[in-house]
């Protein structure tokens, strides 16, 4: 059997077989090697999400962690005093149904954290302050 298949936007015939099983009339071969086929079609590499970073924060200072997107706050990862590092995740928002790791752009020491866990924020809320 003949099927188009498509993957990322493109098309591919790919051919389907039955293997084993069925009527006793059919001849049995046995079935090609998979990696033959496989390499007909390109293999999609896996995505890796990176976390949102919000890219501007008109009235947030230059310490502060915002929110990227409306959303509700899942966790909060740090708390005031605690040291953290360019990269680190410091809260958790969901938004659609999907979480996203929000992380600190400057390393230094948390000032304040604005958000518990359960609140709704908007974009560009300031979720941690970071000094």
């Amino acid at each position: 059997m003949n099927y188009v298949v498509t993957v990322n936007g493109e098309k591919y015939e790919v051919e389907v077989e039955r293997v084993g099983g069925g009527s006793s009339s059919l001849s049995r071969r046995p079935p090609e090697r998979v990696s033959r086929a496989i390499q007909a079609a390109p293999v999609a590499q896996p995505v890796t999400p990176q976390p949102a970073v919000p890219t501007s924060a008109p009235t947030a200072s230059a310490g502060s962690v915002v929110s990227p997107m409306p959303g509700t706050v899942l966790d909060v990862k740090v708390k005031e005093g605690d040291a953290v590092s360019v990269g680190q995740v410091v809260v958790i928002l969901e938004a659609m149904k999907m979480e996203t790791e929000i992380v600190s752009e400057v390393a230094g020491s948390v000032a304040a954290v604005r958000v518990k866990k359960g609140d709704a924020v908007d974009t560009d809320t300031v979720l941690v302050e970071v000094k």
